[in-house]
């Protein structure tokens, strides 16, 4: 056998090292609450810095959570929150707002988190359509929250809960229920399926969908996470808002290994590589844009030792950041729903540079599924079904969805992969009409929705648009109803009522008029394919973000 025969072999000597390795983490699994998961460690790493919020000088050591959070809940009881009640939560990252998390898993509640960026008109549907019956707010968000019209149902205006310093005499605040509160620990039954997060998402029926989070799907996923790469780190960096569950899944995987959890309060590329310097960093998820900055001469001084793609690195992209920084990138697949459904493992780290996401994740089954529903052979492309243990229990309030994305136990992800022989996976592209700028998932139906309420517009489609800073920006093409001219309808009127509407990371960059949508001849649906295919996307458009047509 030659040497360049003996490599595949190697690899696949590997591979079933790390299924064998894959299986020996399932059977030690120890079933756990979030809540039980925060005293256990407050036990074990009492004295340890479980949490830095450095932007603020917001700290706390393991013990300080687990007590803090006893306080909180029993304050929550006291104000009327009960278990399987659900509250929405409008925070920054400041620390309250894990301390609440945790306070909702001992009471056995439900978090419904709120993007803080997100419009009145927003907020009120997530509300109305969760019948939150309390809600926390952050002071920063207080003006475009009361400025919700209707008011949610089953949101009485008492019942809503102020963090930081009142502008309304009449508020409550979290502090006033906290005065007197002992930290004594909770009494209360909660089991691993109970649900613990409604956690919204972008899909593809026009407005976000509410994935329910059980405990155990934290459990699972923390576990998945924590055990990539075999190994427990210090250090971790969290850049992402607290209110989505990436940031909620890094702060227990930090906590399943007594680390540090160090928080920033947004994602910055100009500070981020001075960060991990300053709080020596072992450990992080690092955005494509952040791989892609210039090479500093100093680079090498980080503490890094691995690092996770937090979205889609091309195989250059991971060659460059390991020779920059002499730390490899063990990229993964996952979504809200699911939790992790691929990893690449220390076992298989080769592969790390080859534009996989890795074989399947711990509790986790793979099938890739082609249109008629039959099995995808090997190297062809189809779309991803998962199942397993502690995968979301469905939408929120959404039982025409459930049935379109569920298939029995298998969950129909909507994206496209391929998969090779030794079951690695690569991720080819998205079946589900979604814009991804920055990091954000956008609905174009849900852009598509709010601009034609519009009257003088009788049909809008919203289209990703390729950029080399955010990934994609928002394009909607504007078919305007019979009889109204272009100058009917001048293009700021169409912002402002998108600003209105829809949180400014949704809001479209570019607009073109066109007097006719391209739709099939059957069905008469959009073909967006037509629209993206265009040569120069940006020809004829107005790019609202240079106030000039192109």
């Amino acid at each position: 056998m030659t040497a360049t025969q003996s490599i595949p072999n190697q690899l696949q000597d590997r591979v079933a090292q790390a299924l064998c390795s894959l299986d020996a983490l399932e059977s030690a699994y120890e079933t756990v609450t979030v809540g039980q998961l925060v005293s256990l460690r407050a036990r074990t790493h009492g004295s340890a810095t479980a949490i830095d919020i450095f932007e603020r000088g917001e700290r706390a050591t393991y013990i300080e959570m687990d007590r803090r959070s006893n306080s909180y809940a029993h304050a929550l009881r006291t104000f009327g929150v009960r278990k399987g009640d659900r509250i929405g939560v409008m925070l920054p990252n400041r620390i309250e707002f894990p301390i609440l998390w945790f306070a909702f898993a001992k009471l056995g509640a439900a978090i419904i988190p709120i993007n803080m960026r997100y419009t009145p008109r927003e907020i009120e549907y997530i509300l109305s359509d969760t019948q939150a019956k309390f809600a926390i707010v952050d002071e920063s968000a207080w003006s475009a929250f009361s400025a919700m019209d209707p008011w949610p149902r089953d949101l009485a205006k008492e019942r809503v809960i102020l963090v930081g310093q009142p502008s309304d005499a009449t508020a409550v605040t979290l502090d006033s229920l906290l005065k007197g509160v002992d930290d004594s620990p909770v009494d209360e039954d909660v089991r691993p399926d109970d649900l613990l997060n409604i956690q919204y998402t972008s899909g593809t029926t026009g407005f976000p969908k509410g994935c329910m989070l059980t405990h155990d799907y934290w459990g699972v996923a923390s576990y998945a996470y924590a055990h990539m790469d075999y190994q427990p780190y210090e250090r971790y960096l969290c850049w992402s808002p607290f209110f989505y569950g990436y940031a909620q899944v890094l702060l227990l995987r930090s906590y399943r290994q007594g680390g540090t959890l160090y928080v920033a309060q947004q994602l910055s590329s100009s500070r981020f590589i001075n960060w991990l310097k300053m709080y020596r960093i072992e450990w992080c998820g690092i955005p494509q844009l952040i791989a892609r900055q210039p090479i500093a001469p100093d680079d090498a001084s980080t503490f890094l030792k691995q690092v996770a793609p937090y979205d889609h690195w091309s195989s250059d992209v991971a060659r460059q950041f390991r020779e920059r920084f002499g730390a490899r990138s063990l990229g993964c697949y996952g979504m809200t729903e699911i939790g992790y459904g691929t990893q690449m493992t220390k076992d298989t780290e080769e592969m790390s540079e080859s534009g996989s996401h890795g074989l399947r994740a711990p509790f986790r089954e793979l099938r890739l599924v082609n249109e008629d529903g039959s099995p995808t052979p090997i190297g062809k492309v189809g779309e991803l079904w998962v199942r397993g243990r502690a995968i979301f229990k469905g939408y929120w309030n959404k039982p025409d969805a459930n049935a379109e994305f569920f298939e029995r136990e298998w969950f129909k992800t909507g994206d496209l992969m391929r998969r090779d022989e030794l079951g690695f996976h690569w991720l080819v592209g998205r079946k589900k009409d979604m814009i991804r700028r920055s990091s954000e998932n956008i609905a174009a139906r849900e852009v598509e929705a709010v601009i034609r309420e519009i009257a003088e517009i009788a049909d809008v489609a919203a289209v990703p648009v390729r950029d080399a800073k955010r990934g994609e920006e928002v394009k909607i093409y504007v078919e305007l109803k019979e009889g109204v001219r272009r100058d009917d309808l001048p293009v700021e009127r169409i912002l402002q009522h998108a600003r209105a509407r829809l949180a400014v990371f949704k809001v479209p960059r570019y607009i073109a008029f066109t007097s006719a949508l391209p739709r099939t001849v059957t069905s008469n649906k959009v073909l967006k394919r037509e629209l993206m295919a265009v040569s120069d996307p940006l020809s004829g458009t107005y790019d609202s973000e240079e106030g000039r047509w192109r």
